[in-house]
């Protein structure tokens, strides 16, 4: 069976249309917006100038392929992640891949780098490293937003609902 340029140009939007819906609902926002805050900060701590360009030189990417041995590509993709998932989760733009990305690299980083030091951070500097509980609580706030969208005010939910009309 051959398939006309309609109806593969259908099948896309209707996927980018499933991707953007979200409900009214300001606890989402909340979520999105406490984990877009928190990775905005963090991000620019991978690189020296505290720029995007700058973390795909040293040290970050640096040491995900040297010391960590991840592949450039997937190292590249986690740089991204973090970078570019923060603002779509402030502005609430592409809001699930933005989700996605920041859960991919928190359960990456827990299972990898800190699930064999210990659960809880290291306040007193008696562990050789952090614990997980912080992935943990990213990927609390990352998978409903990831199941449910971006919530209430966020250009996912003013494209979806002009989409609508």
């Amino acid at each position: 069976m051959q398939h006309t340029g309609r109806s593969i140009l259908g099948t896309e939007v209707l996927i980018f249309k499933k991707l953007l819906a979200t409900v009214d609902d300001s606890t989402l926002t909340f979520m999105r917006l406490m984990l877009g805050i928190v990775f905005s900060r963090t991000a620019p701590r991978k690189s020296w100038a505290g720029s995007a360009a700058m973390a795909f030189r040293q040290p970050c990417m640096g040491f995900f392929t040297t010391q960590m041995h991840i592949p450039a590509p997937l190292a590249f993709l986690a740089i991204c992640a973090e970078f570019f998932g923060s603002p779509g989760l402030i502005f609430g733009l592409l809001t699930r891949i933005a989700a996605f990305g920041i859960a991919m690299n928190m359960l990456v980083a827990a299972l990898m780098v800190h699930m064999h030091i210990a659960f809880f951070m290291d306040w007193s500097g008696n562990q050789k490293g952090e614990g997980y509980e912080y992935h943990l609580l990213a990927l609390a706030l990352a998978i409903p937003i990831i199941i449910r969208g971006a919530g209430a005010f966020s250009i996912d939910r003013a494209l979806s609902s002009k989409s609508a009309s």
